[in-house]
């Protein structure tokens, strides 16, 4: 049987295994469900290279089967091979290796490179990223249409992958900051263009990776000969794990490549890297899948089974529209109403695959949880500690978490959870694995939910729009009393308050005993308020600080300089500047670890200091006024803490990614699996698409709810989806009670008993109707000859 799910979710390779029909690719005569009697270790085997091959690729193996499942008898043609196998389809797995790399490579920095260099809020970066990922599942449908009856695979192939790699092209162009950073500040001064060309690179990239992935796979397994089963079964294993060997690599190695700094005036995240090598290896993919042009087997068009399905469907509901009023008599079933032009065996197998597609309606919930894991928990990821000792986590490498586990998870239920349930009788049944798959799910959210609430006890309170925040440093020799509005506390010197304090009006700020002012609120602002002597009397100097945790986990550093010279300060080859005396720097962002800086004076004395640093934090460096450059000039500087550093580690995003990879390996391949048996074998391909359909609606239903939801708080937006997870279980659970399985195959078979006797039938009612039709016209023309001969004779007389 072969499933699939989202994300590349699911093949499991006992089609791969058992495939018959090289135009099938993998999803053809052998797919369903019961079937076949396996040897269970060889199942398992296949169900293990299923766990490795499943990561991330709904499309190619969705979309695969979105071609017609019907041999086709044409002689093909003999190529070259080697080893046993045709040499064109090394060409076709290099092409699928590269171009996975390239799209999941992409996808896995996407929501990041919203956030971060786009500028867009949380909510808004989401609800890109979904609408971009629900492209990409429509446009399967389309691709394959295209293909199967206009211009062929290999057409489509090339003219959609030059559409796709000009959109990673656009996509790599997009992230240049320096591309209209004419002042160079390291910001864009025309966003405008930078947002355009994104959006033209997205919408490039979803034409063109959907609309060939019912084509490559299919493609491939058209390249054997009849008498070839055994090698094109192998084609497919290595086909799909090169499929999975890219998409993983990339979401190791593409993460690494944004942590990068890179750029002409200004050193930022490399963005342009990040995108630029999933371009190259576009381009890769599509040059080497023209060298084999050659080489390769094309099969014309043949039609494709889902326009015939759609236009069945379509001829019965207008026909029963047209046949509306209640003088007509009443089909047992509305697809009857289609018998008039279309053929029974036909229109028995749309009642089938339309019963099965009933049951989908509630499914796109499932996959608006599901990936999720790419947009909402990423961003969770980037306000977490990413330290597992030897490695540095980027928050968009944890999307890795779900593969590795698929390949620990699928072997242990097909081989240890599913015979135990077996052995104790419980009649565990596909409709009721995809219910607790989505229960399953549910609970991820769930585990998210209490992961955000450990994440916001941590965090800072910020300013809201009508308030402001201010935090005192006492930069006196002596202890010194403050009153700022209703709050009291004394000062060491040295030394600053832990917290902010929180105004929501003008308020009195009292210094000592005799020094006083009226402080106004700036709204939404957050500030240090240094307070040092001048003559006799101490004065307060404000600074600006941030509003945000520092961007993609890094630190924001900034120095006061206290000591009576100007000094300067550097952390690598970035500068702090020159700083006068009661003077603060600007901020410097610096990556998790020991960051090493360098304070100097006028005179060339450099003082070395070191601080560990974390994720996600802000400080505050004081140097005081009894600084000198000795070797112990660290130990004076006293660093103050404005935000504090990520403290919940990413580790704990696991339990969740366990709970939803258990989800998707009982609902997605099950899903499949039951869908397939339900289904006639030349319309496995129409529940493909309707699969396809789901997770797009998926996508749709997460970018509605981010932006229609009025939630503030993250963790109540993820106990939303859980709940409307959880009513969606209950429907489906309520639809499923009351669903009837059947046996595709034996009805068919029925029908095909049925035919040849319904012919002969139909053969002697139309001879019978001729004889009679003609015995009247004989009747008509002896009596019209009577009435003639009588005619001429009353003439006569």
């Amino acid at each position: 049987m072969l499933v699939g799910g989202n994300n590349g979710r699911w093949q499991v390779l006992d089609a791969m295994c058992l495939i018959h029909s090289p135009a099938s690719v993998g999803v053809a005569g052998g797919l369903m469900g019961g079937d076949v009697d396996m040897d269970r270790g060889h199942k398992s085997l296949c169900l293990f290279a299923e766990a490795f091959s499943r990561r991330r690729d709904p499309e190619s193996t969705h979309t695969a089967a979105m071609e017609d499942n019907d041999e086709t008898k044409k002689p093909k043609q003999k190529t070259a091979v080697i080893c046993g196998y045709p040499i064109s389809i090394f060409f076709i797995v290099v092409n699928e290796f590269c171009e996975r790399f390239s799209y999941y490579g992409m996808r896995a920095v996407l929501v990041l490179y919203f956030k971060y260099f786009l500028k867009w809020d949380d909510d808004f970066s989401t609800t890109i990223y979904h609408t971009f990922v629900a492209l990409c599942y429509l446009t399967p449908i389309l691709g394959a249409i295209v293909a199967d009856s206009w211009l062929g695979k290999f057409k489509t192939i090339v003219y959609l992958s030059i559409v796709y790699t000009l959109g990673q092209v656009v996509m790599a162009v997009s992230a240049i900051h320096d591309l209209t950073d004419t002042n160079k500040d390291g910001t864009p001064d025309n966003m405008t263009l930078h947002v355009a060309l994104s959006m033209v690179g997205l919408m490039l990239i979803a034409l063109g990776t959907g609309g060939i992935k019912p084509c490559v796979a299919a493609f491939g397994g058209d390249q054997f000969l009849d008498h070839q089963e055994k090698q094109r079964s192998t084609f497919f294993s290595i086909f799909y794990l090169s499929i999975n060997a890219g998409s993983l690599l990339s979401t190791v190695i593409t993460p690494i490549l944004r942590a990068q700094e890179c750029g002409i005036h200004t050193k930022q995240s490399c963005y342009p890297l990040a995108f630029g090598v999933p371009a190259a290896l576009m381009v890769v993919a599509l040059v080497v899948f023209i060298l084999g042009s050659g080489m390769y087997i094309k099969t014309p068009p043949q039609g494709n089974i889902m326009v015939k399905v759609c236009t069945c469907i379509g001829f019965a509901i207008k026909n029963r529209f047209r046949h509306r009023s209640s003088q007509y008599p009443k089909r047992e079933h509305w697809m009857d109403w289609s018998d008039e032009k279309y053929d029974k065996l036909l229109i028995a197998q749309v009642k089938m695959v339309v019963k099965v597609l009933f049951l989908y309606i509630p499914l796109p919930m499932f996959w608006a949880l599901f990936d999720q894991q790419g947009s909402r928990w990423t961003l969770q990821a980037t306000i977490m500690d990413g330290n597992f000792g030897l490695l540095t986590i980027q928050p968009d490498q944890m999307q890795t978490v779900n593969p590795i586990l698929i390949l620990i998870m699928v072997p242990i239920m097909d081989s240890v959870i599913y015979p135990l349930i077996a052995k104790c009788k419980l009649n565990f049944s596909p409709l009721k694995r995809m219910t607790v798959g989505m229960l399953f799910a549910a609970l991820a959210f769930v585990a998210a939910a209490l992961v955000q609430l450990q994440i916001d006890q941590t965090m800072p309170i910020f300013p809201s729009s009508t308030e402001s925040q201010v935090k005192y440093i006492n930069m006196m020799s002596t202890p010194l009393d403050v009153k700022a509005g209703n709050n009291y506390f004394t000062l060491k010197p040295f030394t600053a308050n832990e917290d902010y304090l929180t105004f929501g009006s003008p308020f009195t700020l009292i210094l000592g005993p005799n020094a006083s002012s009226q402080i106004a609120v700036e709204e939404g602002n957050r500030s240090t308020s240094v307070i040092v002597q001048e003559g006799t009397l101490p004065k307060p100097i404000t600074f600006s600080d941030i509003t945000s945790k520092p961007e993609q986990g890094a630190n924001a550093i900034r120095f006061f300089n206290g000591l009576n010279i100007t000094l300067n300060m550097t952390w690598d080859d970035q500068s702090f500047g020159n700083i006068p005396t009661n003077d603060m720097s600007k901020y410097v962002l610096i990556p998790k670890g020991v960051a090493e800086y360098k304070i100097k004076d006028a005179l060339g004395s450099v003082c070395d200091y070191k601080q560990e640093l974390g994720f996600g934090s802000s400080y505050t460096i004081v140097i005081p006024p009894t600084f000198n450059f000795e070797s112990t000039c660290g130990q004076i500087l006293i660093p103050v803490v404005d935000i504090k550093p990520n403290t919940i580690h990413m580790a704990w995003q696991i339990p969740q990614y366990f709970l939803m990879t258990v989800g998707e390996v009982v609902f997605s391949v099950t899903g499949l699996e039951f869908s397939y048996s339900q289904a006639p074998s030349n319309m496995k391909s129409v529940l493909q698409a309707g699969w396809l359909l789901t997770v797009a609606v998926g996508n749709i239903v997460v970018l509605i709810i981010a932006e229609a939801a009025t939630l503030e708080e993250q963790w109540a937006e993820y106990i939303l989806f859980a709940s409307l997870l959880v009513l969606v279980c209950f429907i489906f659970a309520f639809m499923a009670y009351f669903y009837t399985y059947i046996d595709p195959a034996k009805i068919e078979a029925e029908f095909a008993h049925k035919e040849p006797e319904e012919k002969k039938r139909k053969s002697v009612e139309m001879s019978r109707k001729d004889s009679v039709e003609q015995r009247s016209e004989g009747r008509k023309s002896s009596h019209s000859g009577s009435e003639k001969d009588e005619e001429t004779l009353q003439t006569k007389i």
